[in-house]
Parts: C-alpha cells; structure tokens; sequence
C-alpha cells in the first residue's frame, strides 16, 4: 500500500522502502536530492524560512508561507519558489533581490491578487510542488491510521525508554504526540500514557493523533510540567495533574531546548541569550521528573539540540544533584557516544547517545545512486543523515521522599 502511494506521488518512479533492522516498527525511505538540473521561471515565489524547510521535507507551499509573488503570476502558472532565509522581503512585494534559496518549482493554486487579498479564510495550498530539488514523499493523509511521520532519533527514544504493558508512563513535553503514541503503541495500548504541554492547541493535537491511532491508553492534559508535582497531599485530582510523587514508573523528558540539531534548517535567528535561556527551564523540568518517578524508575532525558550545556552538562549536573540517580546503557545504541568537555567519565560517555550528523559526509542522492546502493550502506547513511539530539537514561535507585538532594 505504502510503496503504491509513494509511485503515484512521485509519478512511477520507484523509491525503496527500508525497514530499520534494530527498530522492527521503523521504515525508512530515503530523500532524493538536491537535483540540479530544474529550471528556475522567470515567475517568483518567496516564501518564508519556516516553510521553505518544510518544502525541503516534502510538503506543498501553503498560502500563509508566501511572502512575495511576481506581479504577474496567476493561478496554474509554473512557478519557481524560494526561501527568504534571511527575512528581509516584505510582504506583498512584487520582486525581491535578496539572498534567497532555490526550493524548486511547482504549480499557483492562486493568483497573486488573491493570495495577498486578505481574505482571513484563504488557508490551503498556494503552490503545488512538482519539481522540488529534494523529492520527499508527502505524508498529508497517507494511511493515518498505520503510519506516523517522524526523524529517526525520536523513535530510537521511545525504545530506548522501553515501555513495558500495563505501566503508568508520562511523557512531560509530549506535544505534537509522535513519541506519546509510539510509547502507547510499543506497550500495545496497555496501561496508561499522561502527556502534557502548556498549549491547548497541541494538546488537541495529541489527542487527535491519539484517536487517529486508536490509542485508548493516552491522556493528555494542558498542564506546566514544571508544575506537575503535587505539592498539597489532602486534595485528590483523580489521576489528573498535578501528580502525587513517585507515581509513575518511566518519565520521559523530551526537553524544550534551543533545537540547534533540527534539519533542514537555512536561517538561523538565535540569540546568546536565547540558547543560554534553557538549561534553568530544563533543570526544573528534569527535578520534577526525579520526584515523580517510582524507586527502580526509569527516566529518559531528550533534546533535539546539540550543544554540551543543554546535553551532556545536564547529565553532570543531574549525577551530582541526585545521587538516587544512576546512569544506564542504551538499547538501541544507534547514535555516536557523548562529548567530552562536561567532566563526565569516558565510561559515562559510552552510555550516552548523541546523533551528529556533521560528523560524516553527506553524498548526494539520486535515482540511479539507490539503485546501485547495498540496503546495509543506505541504513549505515540513514542513522547518519538526521537530525541532531540527545538521549541520555538514567535509573532511579530509591526513593527522594526519604532524603531530598
């Protein structure tokens, strides 16, 4: 079914579909790309950095993405659409100058007049992508109920989690649900899944994938997880947050972090005092794990960042604040080792999994390239060729209630 819907979107043409020998829940299909041989129009489409990453992942360039348009584009005109990594096109301009990023070229849904009228309720496709210079399948309702879209090392940290039927499992900062449904899923929907997120909207969005899913073992709650430990024992909130301490035995914490390992990503707008501003907001996140979780829990601690004080700094700071907790190997151990330069151990280092894809090169992919690779070559450059994060697990050897750190 897969590979069928796959050939229509990519008109015939056959891209394999791999699946993970150390993840049995886990496919791979590689990107085709950067193909160099698309010819730019004359008409212009600018759109913004955020959707032109998105367009390098596969998806169609909706009309609140784009910026600027040439004057004289209509609907079904061939178009070439470019990201503005910058941010310095207005919005509405006729042409722009500026440094921009080819994406490749697709077919105007509508016409400049009408994409820049105003209408609120103008929200679908602006431009149909038929020529993208990365060739990424579009997930946008290709069997819901079977298959969830996500990056590699996110699946590798539900599994590194291991939930187990029948255990009581939060997932802290669980929005947009990838990894709160695969942990409900790998427990075959068997016990009970708490997410939380501060915003409504994602919280929706959770237990929409949920239902999606027919996952009935998830409950998601619009909660401050900094906030989720309850504090006053004489109320009961009947199994809703805040929670009472050690109440759950594995507590994934899939931190907010500064996302410096997110790909594809052309513009960076980071400040110093932006990337710095997480390490407090995790710390507090990552006490509040440690309180929740039962003697002999496990506690899986996440971001989809690269950088040593958000990572592996975390883990040091974590061993000596907490001695109840200890480090553990991984399973799978599909990512590089830690990184030196916090003062943790080489041993320590070896039990931590960091996923760095600038420590190897990168080929380019083309048709004829997949057709010739061996299948172990292209998973060996598939757990390569990803985002950058972190995981590290930890143990709970007793319980915080008798001596706090």
């Amino acid at each position: 079914m897969l590979s069928d819907e796959l050939q229509k979107q990519l008109n015939g043409l056959s891209v394999p579909i791999l699946q993970h020998p150390d993840l049995q829940d886990v496919l791979l299909i590689p990107v085709i790309g950067p193909r160099k041989n698309i010819k730019q129009q004359q008409c212009e489409a600018i759109v913004g950095a955020q959707c032109g990453n998105a367009v390098l992942r596969g998806a169609h360039v909706y009309v609140p993405g784009i910026v600027s348009a040439s004057k004289f584009m209509k609907a079904g005109d061939v178009v070439s659409v470019y990201s503005d990594i910058k941010g310095k096109c207005k919005k509405g301009a006729k042409e722009f100058d500026g440094t921009k990023v080819f994406l490749g070229n697709g077919i105007s849904e509508s016409s400049r007049k009408e994409i820049f009228s105003g209408l609120p309720d103008l929200k679908g496709i602006g431009i149909r992508m038929t020529e993208p210079v990365y060739l990424s399948p579009s997930f946008d309702n290709v069997l819901p109920g079977y298959l969830f879209l996500q990056n590699l090392p996110s699946t590798v940290v539900t599994h590194v989690l291991d939930p187990q039927p029948g255990e009581r499992i939060l997932d802290m900062c669980a929005a947009p649900g990838g990894k709160t449904t695969h942990i409900a899923a790998l427990m075959r929907d068997q016990g009970e899944v708490i997410a939380l997120d501060k915003i409504s909207n994602k919280v929706k969005k959770i237990k929409q994938n949920a239902l999606l899913l027919g996952l009935n073992s998830i409950r998601a709650f619009c909660f401050d997880g900094t906030k989720a430990l309850k504090l006053n024992m004489v109320k009961d909130t009947e199994g809703e947050p805040p929670f009472l301490p050690e109440s759950f035995d594995r507590i994934l914490l899939d931190a907010p972090c500064s996302g410096m390992g997110q790909r594809p990503n052309m513009a960076c707008a980071w400040t110093l005092k932006e990337v710095t501003s997480y390490q407090p907001l995790q710390r507090k996140l990552f006490t509040v794990a440690v309180k929740l979780l039962k003697p002999g829990g496990v506690l899986v601690y996440s971001t989809c960042t690269i950088t040593l004080a958000e990572n592996e700094e975390q883990v040091a700071w974590a061993l000596t604040t907490f001695p109840c907790l200890q480090l553990q190997p991984q399973e799978p151990q599909i990512g590089g080792e830690g990184m030196m330069g916090a003062g943790l151990s080489f041993e320590q280092l070896k039990q931590l999994q960091r996923f760095d894809p600038s420590v190897v090169p990168l080929p380019d992919t083309d048709f004829d390239s997949l057709r010739d690779a061996k299948v172990e070559d292209m998973i060996r450059l598939a757990n390569k060729d990803c985002i950058g994060f972190f995981i590290a697990k930890f143990v709970k050897c007793k319980s915080t209630e008798e001596t706090d750190p």
